[in-house]
């Protein structure tokens, strides 16, 4: 049995590796690609087709292949096949869009919950400090706020991005201080009432000056010029098509700094001493390491990142308004993280993308099909409703993966030899304690 398994191993071992490793990530590549471009409807098929597509990209990032050849395989993946396709079907570029953003806000708070350990439950708050800055400033209701003022010209959009990743950074130190001396639940309570704060204030700030319009939101949000030379890469579309595939380069570029940027820091000195202040914060001081300037560091990091992703979201939907930023986002969020395993950036990215295709695409297509053999009377009580139930589909999901898998499905290094020696020692423990009667003789 023993050298079935070690030959099976070492098959396994010779196939992820050499020619057969590039011969077949190559070809799922291309297989995916193909069903995909030939299958352009909105359906089921079409579902199934694009998830094992969007795999596409794990499979890039496990193979056992050269760095560079990947980044190739990533490029035709993301910057040509996906943008053809939603030339053809505007939905699934759409889905791509929204797992970009949301992978972008699983990051930032990665940075927060995984690698500092500080538990944030308010993060969706800097998400609409940066949607509302360039809905206030890109509209007429500059004026409401200084009588006369005019809104900024669409150009300024790529200005704002880097403003917004700055005032992002200015509310995440301002929300690190009063929390710094708070850790565990204290301090999921204080930043889930700090966000709460945030979105209460978009809600009634219409008097005696009206900033935010209120629960009415922010509606005709300026969108970005449009290069020529995307009009000129896609004659005989229109532009609305092209502004789509304008706002997932965008979205693709801002995900792809955040990927960068925080890898840099996680293989820093910064990134150790998070990693110090997550295990033990009083060893790390004892340590040395600056754990007020570091927890403050940390709150910056993700909140720059949901700030500039903010303006983005603003001049794409073109309205925001109080409800987009609830509490239930940052949970969203944090489900992103701890599904994909906290600590690491392949799982958040991971994370995010499984968890906006179930809320988005995966889970109403399952209740829209449940529905239909409802209508056909086929073994569905009266009384389900699918549509009620994809929440519930979802939490039991979510509860299923912390059972089972409770690093995440792509633990980070660190964490999962934690979690293995704290098993190891707990089986040490329990087969090397005395029996009650070995004890009492």
């Amino acid at each position: 049995m023993n050298k079935t398994a070690n030959h099976a191993q070492r098959v396994s071992v010779q196939f992820n590796r050499g020619l057969p490793a590039y011969v077949a990530l190559t070809l799922y590549v291309l297989i995916t690609s193909a069903l995909l471009l030939s299958n352009t409807r909105t359906s089921l098929l079409t579902d199934i087709i694009f998830v094992l597509f969007l795999m596409g990209m794990l499979a890039i990032y496990r193979a056992r292949v050269a760095g560079g050849y990947k980044l190739v395989l990533a490029a035709v993946v993301l910057l040509g096949v996906l943008p053809y396709f939603g030339t053809r079907n505007a939905f699934y570029v759409e889905l791509a869009i929204q797992a970009a953003i949301f992978v972008t806000l699983a990051l930032g708070l990665n940075v927060v919950v995984g690698f500092a350990g500080l538990l944030d439950l308010g993060y969706v708050a800097f998400f609409a400090v940066g949607a509302y800055l360039w809905g206030i400033l890109s509209t007429p209701q500059i004026a409401q706020i200084a009588p006369g003022a005019s809104p900024v010209e669409p150009w300024m959009f790529y200005l704002f991005l880097a403003i917004g990743l700055l005032v992002g950074t200015i509310f995440g130190i301002l929300l690190g201080f009063p929390v710094l001396r708070l850790r565990g639940d204290y301090l999921a309570i204080v930043t889930l009432g700090l966000g709460e704060v945030i979105r209460v204030l978009a809600v009634n700030l219409d008097r005696p000056v009206n900033i935010t319009n209120g629960s009415q939101g922010i509606k005709d949000v300026a969108r970005p010029p449009l290069p020529d030379v995307l009009r000129a890469l896609m004659p005989g579309l229109g532009d609305a098509q092209i502004y789509q595939i304008f706002i997932y380069l965008m979205a693709l570029a801002v995900l792809g700094l955040t990927v960068l940027v925080v890898y840099r820091l996680k293989n820093s000195r910064v990134g150790r001493a998070w990693e110090a202040i997550r295990e033990d914060d009083v060893a790390a001081v004892a340590m040395g390491v600056p754990i007020v300037r570091m927890k403050l560091l940390a709150f910056a990091v993700g909140a720059s990142f949901a700030g500039a992703m903010g303006v983005l979201f603003a001049a794409k939907q073109q309205f925001i308004n109080p409800p987009t930023f609830d509490l239930l986002r940052s949970i969203g969020i944090l489900a992103m993280v701890i599904l994909g395993g906290m600590g690491s950036i392949p799982g958040a990215i991971f994370g995010g993308t499984l968890v906006t295709l179930l809320d988005l695409q995966i889970l109403p297509r399952i209740a829209m099909e449940l529905s239909a053999l409802k209508r056909q009377g086929i073994g569905i009580p009266d009384w389900f409703d699918p549509a009620q139930y994809q929440r519930a589909l979802f939490g039991l999901l979510l509860i299923l993966m912390m059972i089972f898998r409770p690093a995440g499905i792509l633990p980070d290094e660190r964490r999962r030899e934690e979690l293995s020696e704290g098993e190891g020692v707990e089986i040490v423990e329990t087969a090397t304690s005395p029996q009650p009667e070995a004890a009492s003789s």
